[in-house]
């Protein structure tokens, strides 16, 4: 039938029966419900609500850096914002997005099946991430962290006065539900693949998963014995990070980054898995070096936990020690830079269309390049005594985070929301947002670059007068950022009543994902599909349906 054949067609030659939006609107049917694609707008619900709380952080924090002497906030008051926006977007935002929320409505009709393995387990992950939520939600009503979002010890164990433990808990808690989510995907995409689905059959999207699921049951249990054994610190004055007690305090910073690096990669793999889909489909061609795309997903998870160090260049740590992270640095650039040469080689003579999905796309691209060439320069030992904690070092991260990982999001919340949804958003509308997103998030952050070069450390809210038109640029263009984001919002939830009707596989894609209707019957499939071809084989499926083409 495509690519990926199925025998014979469930979602195209009978009639569908009630899709998983219909089942019931009750309440109670949605917070009790084991339906992965349910549960994967439960937390999209979730995120957003975190997104949009970590964001008002953000745009504070900017209106208060446009005056040199910062009139707008107490310092006090500044570090408990860049903490908030901190803490909520990087564990409450960024490392569930796309596994929680499009890896959980996906991934079981990708690879055929009719749901995750352990359905119950996975509305607990989300009851969990809320229950988590909750708690960094007391600490910030009660009166915020100031410790910012790496919680560095002594300060965060022995000195601060404000409320680090309800937030650490927070963190603590959610880890368990990123634990919960990584081992439902990893055991669905062993057990649960339809028949003729081998390993090198299966969407990039699903190596991306599973390498991202490693990570997640590997490292997280990491941070949660680094939170709990601050909290043993702060409770109880046990001698493990505050030298004065005996302890050491760049112990803490190994246990911190030893898994907060992988955590880099778990946000940003599944943002490389999505962008695998999005290419070949506008791009109409096989994916260029599917098996050195999908093993570099597994380097990228194996080689992440070898680079911590490279975050201690200034830290005491031995310059050997700092030599060897170095090297390690670089090797680990080598994986994503495969996807990119290997994305771009893709599009060469490829019959390309420029729909939302593949704006965002190319946005990612670009961005998630300049954020990589430029941790370049914080894995050279000379380089980084110099950008060590300051706007560089911003800049960077945000080009990765935010260029890259939230790029991705909205390009695969734009290529799944017809099969979510079953209908279609305004095309215009989407193309204006990747455009505005693209051009307001390089005003934001570009002049950081410069910022940090310049010197200006980061965490710092007061300044010297000759930083300030960097500061106006910056926001400035997070202005015009908050409008990339907000177009969608609307346009999206004006598609789900007057949206046109998206039809089974409007993308023309050769995903089993696009063999059934949309949105989904509760179980995805009425027979269970039989796999016979490679992956994104599109020539095939445009023999075979000159009427789509």
């Amino acid at each position: 039938m495509n690519a990926i054949e199925l025998e014979p067609s469930p979602a195209l030659q009978e009639e569908e029966p009630g899709n998983y939006l219909s089942e019931s609107h009750t309440v109670a049917s949605w917070l009790l419900t084991t339906d992965h694609k349910r549960i994967g707008i439960l937390y999209l619900y979730s995120i957003l609500f975190f997104f949009i709380i970590a964001s008002f952080a953000a745009a504070t924090m900017r209106l208060e850096l446009l005056n040199p002497q910062g009139s707008l906030v107490l310092s006090e008051t500044y570090n408990k914002l860049f903490t908030i926006h901190g803490v909520l977007m990087v564990w409450f935002f960024l490392i569930p997005s796309i596994p929680a929320v499009l890896g959980n409505f996906t991934i079981p009709m990708m690879i055929g099946a009719r749901d995750v393995a352990f359905p119950r387990l996975n509305l607990l992950s989300w009851y969990i991430f809320i229950g988590g939520g909750l708690f960094a939600l007391y600490s910030i009503v009660s009166g915020g962290v100031d410790t910012g979002w790496t919680f560095y010890t002594p300060f965060s164990s022995t000195y601060s006065n404000t409320h680090v433990i309800a937030m650490a808990a927070g963190v603590f808690v959610a880890g368990f539900s990123t634990i919960i989510t990584g081992l439902n995907f990893m055991v669905t995409i062993h057990k649960m693949r339809a028949p003729g689905l081998t390993w090198f059959r299966l969407p990039l999207f699903i190596w991306s998963l599973y390498s991202t699921s490693l990570i997640m049951v590997l490292a997280t249990p990491v941070l949660a014995i680094t939170l709990a054994l601050l909290s043993l610190e702060r409770f109880w004055g046990i001698g493990i990070f505050d030298p004065k007690l005996g302890g050491d305090p760049v112990l803490f910073q190994h246990l911190f980054w030893f898994y907060s690096h992988p955590a880099v990669y778990i946000m940003i793999l599944p943002g490389m898995g999505v962008i695998s889909e999005i290419i070949p489909c506008f791009a109409r061609k096989r994916i260029f070096g599917y098996y050195f795309v999908a093993f570099s997903s597994v380097a990228i998870a194996v080689l992440g936990f070898l680079v911590w160090g490279h975050h201690m260049f200034v830290s005491s740590q031995s310059v050997y020690a700092g030599l060897i992270f170095s090297l390690l640095s670089f090797i680990v650039s080598v994986p994503s830079a495969i996807k990119v040469f290997n994305w771009t080689a893709t599009l060469y003579k490829g019959s390309i269309s420029f729909e939302t999905p593949m704006l965002y796309a190319f946005g990612f691209i670009g961005l998630f390049t300049i954020g990589g060439l430029t941790g370049l320069f914080l894995a050279s030992l000379g380089a980084d005594v110099h950008l060590h904690d300051t706007y560089f070092v911003i800049a960077h991260f945000h080009y990765i985070m935010v260029g890259g990982m939230v790029m991705a999001f909205m390009g695969g919340l734009h290529y799944w929301w017809p099969k979510i949804t079953g209908r279609m958003y305004p095309e215009f509308m989407g193309k204006i947002a990747a455009l505005v997103t693209f051009i307001g998030f390089n005003l934001t952050f570009f002049p950081q670059f410069l910022l940090g070069y310049l010197g200006m450390p980061r965490r710092y809210h007061t300044y010297p007068p000759e930083f300030q038109i960097f500061h106006i640029l910056s926001t400035a263009g997070a202005s015009i950022l908050g409008v990339g984001y907000l177009l969608p919002l609307i346009y999206f939830i004006y598609s789900l009543r007057y949206g046109k009707k998206a039809g089974p596989n409007p993308w023309r894609a050769t995903g089993l994902e696009w063999q059934t209707s949309s949105p989904p019957p509760k179980d995805n499939f009425l027979r269970t599909p039989v796999v016979k071809r490679a992956p994104y084989d599109y020539s095939p499926f445009e023999e075979e349906h000159p009427q789509n083409v």
